[in-house]
């Protein structure tokens, strides 16, 4: 293991390119704004596949996939773990053409958000309730329909290595209605990159994906059990307590 100091200087140089990275990104999403969203998001998924790369080369994070087998053919939910800022670079990498369920709030960040509008995500008020909810539904019956995926993080938010949450159920009354499968994910990137952590630690980040769900026509209360269970089970394979506390 690198000393500190080598620690902290190759996490300062990713911040600086990784921001770097992220203006000729925006500003070309920004000027792709008459063009299609698919061809908008294959323009904005350049920015994670940087940032992927940046960490590999420079921070020695390197990513390992497995169940890759798993991956339908068509337009899915993927429901998965939440510990990190790195799997929402990782996912868009592993996955075929999507969009996020998140908080409107982050539309709001200069630059970041701007380029985040270009790819039309589900940007919800988590204030709002059933309201919410119903306006996942709509919308992601239609970007379903349209060939994206559907990434959500059922537990809303960054959950720190060897914590439990709730896993709320938003997702999965969005299963029960569309007739797309659910894709459960689990990884261990938090061990890593911790929440509000500087220091990008060196290492490899396992990503397991699970065989699809079908949730349609089901109760939201079971499809989100068997997604949890799935989940964490996983989890417990791929996961080192010696790295949680770093």
């Amino acid at each position: 293991m690198p000393s500190r100091p080598v620690l902290y200087l190759r996490s300062a140089i990713y911040w600086i390119l990784q921001i770097l990275a992220l203006i000729p990104v925006v500003f070309l999403l920004l000027l792709s704004f008459p063009l299609s969203v698919h061809t908008r998001y294959k323009i904005g998924v350049n920015y994670a596949r940087a940032n992927i790369f940046l960490l590999k080369h420079i921070c020695k994070l390197e990513l390992e996939v497995k169940g890759k087998e798993n991956i339908p053919a068509g337009a899915a939910i993927a429901m998965a773990k939440h510990q990190s800022s790195y799997e929402t670079f990782a996912l868009q990498v592993i996955l075929p053409s999507q969009t996020w369920v998140l908080k409107k709030e982050l539309l709001r960040i200069p630059i970041f958000g701007w380029g985040l509008a270009m790819i039309e995500p589900i940007a919800i008020n988590r204030a709002a309730g059933r309201k919410a909810v119903d306006q996942m539904v709509e919308q992601g019956q239609v970007k379903l329909d349209e060939g994206r995926w559907i990434i959500i993080f059922p537990e809303g938010t960054r959950v720190n290595p060897g914590k439990n949450s709730r896993y709320k159920l938003g997702g999965a009354i969005m299963a029960s209605r569309v007739d797309h499968p659910v894709v459960p994910i689990a990884h261990n990137a938090g061990e890593f990159w911790p929440r509000h952590s500087f220091i990008k630690w060196p290492g490899k980040v396992t990503f397991v994906i699970g065989p699809a769900i079908h949730g349609f026509g089901r109760d939201p209360d079971e499809i989100i059990n068997e997604v949890k269970t799935w989940i964490e089970t996983s989890m417990e394979e791929i996961s080192d307590p010696a790295r949680w506390n770093r």
